[in-house]
C-alpha cells in the first residue's frame, strides 16, 4: 500500500471529518479552477490521508455547484490514487437502519446542468471510460473488510440514486427511484464516480444513512437527520480507521 494516497472526500455533516493530527494544508489551482477547499493532509495512526471538504468550509457550496471536476482534479494533481467519498444520504425501504452505513455497487445519474466530464476533447482527451462498476471493486472490498474487521455492520451493495437538490424529494418521486431499483438518494454521488474513473482514481462511497426518503417514514425529516448523522459518522470513523490500521 506503501505506493497508494488515500483521500477523504467528506460531505454534508463531514466537513469537518477530523481522524487525526493537521499535517498540511495545500491551495491547488487546477485546470477547471479551484477546488471547494484547500486539501488538507493529516495523519492517521502512521497514515498519511488527505481530506477535502465537498461542500467547502462551512458548508456553504450547494450540490449542484460544487465543482467536482476541480476538487477531483486537485486530489489527482496531489499524488492521490484512491478516493473514499462519503456521502449522507436517504433510504428506501427498510434494508439499512437509519444510522447505518451502506458500501454501494451502483449509482443512477438524475442529475442535469453539471459538468460531468473532464475527458470530452475540450478540455482533455475524449475517453468513452467503462462505467459498467462505478465503484472500485477492490477499495469496496478493502472497506468491507475493515468494518467486518471490527465487527461493524456496513451494508454490502445497493443503488445510489443521484438526485439534483438542494431540495429533497417529494413522495412521489421517491417512488419512483424506488422503482427503478435506487435504495439511497443523495445529491452528490455524480459526477464525482465518473470523474474519478476519468481520471483513474479507485473511487468508492460509505454512504451515511442520514434519514427515510420522504413519504418511507414519518416525523421530520430534517429532526431524523440531525439525530442520526452522529451515529452514522462514528460508525464511517470506526470504519475509516480501521482501514487505515489496515494500511500500516
Amino acid at each position: 500500500m506503501s505506493a497508494r494516497s488515500v483521500a477523504i472526500v467528506g460531505g454534508t455533516g463531514t466537513g469537518d471529518f477530523a481522524l487525526g493530527e493537521l499535517l498540511d494544508e495545500q491551495t491547488v489551482d487546477t485546470p477547471f479552477g479551484k477546488p471547494s477547499a484547500p486539501l488538507r493532509q493529516c495523519l492517521v495512526g502512521a497514515q498519511r490521508v488527505w481530506f477535502l471538504p465537498r461542500h467547502g468550509d462551512g458548508h456553504h457550496i450547494a450540490p449542484h455547484l460544487v465543482n467536482y471536476a476541480a476538487n477531483l482534479s486537485a486530489l489527482h494533481q496531489v499524488g492521490v490514487t484512491d478516493v473514499v467519498a462519503l456521502n449522507a444520504v436517504g433510504i428506501i425501504g427498510r434494508r439499512v437502519p437509519v444510522g447505518g452505513i451502506m458500501l454501494p455497487d451502483q449509482i443512477i445519474d438524475y442529475t442535469w446542468g453539471r459538468r460531468h466530464t473532464v475527458r470530452d476533447g475540450a478540455c482533455g482527451s475524449l475517453e468513452h471510460i467503462d462505467f459498467t462498476e462505478p465503484y472500485s471493486r477492490h477499495l469496496r472490498q478493502d472497506l468491507l473488510a475493515a468494518a467486518r474487521s471490527v465487527g461493524l455492520d456496513a451494508a454490502d451493495g445497493g443503488v445510489y440514486g443521484a438526485t439534483q437538490g438542494p431540495r429533497l424529494e417529494t413522495a412521489a418521486e421517491v417512488a419512483r427511484l424506488g422503482r427503478d431499483g435506487v435504495e439511497i438518494i443523495g445529491m452528490t454521488g455524480m459526477p464525482e464516480a465518473a470523474i474519478a474513473r476519468e481520471l483513474g482514481l479507485s473511487y468508492a462511497c460509505i454512504a451515511l444513512i442520514v434519514n427515510e426518503a420522504a413519504g418511507q417514514g414519518e416525523g421530520d425529516i430534517h429532526a431524523q437527520l440531525r439525530q442520526a448523522m452522529t451515529q452514522s459518522r462514528e460508525r464511517a470513523n470506526q470504519l475509516l480507521r480501521a482501514f487505515f490500521s489496515a494500511k500500516e
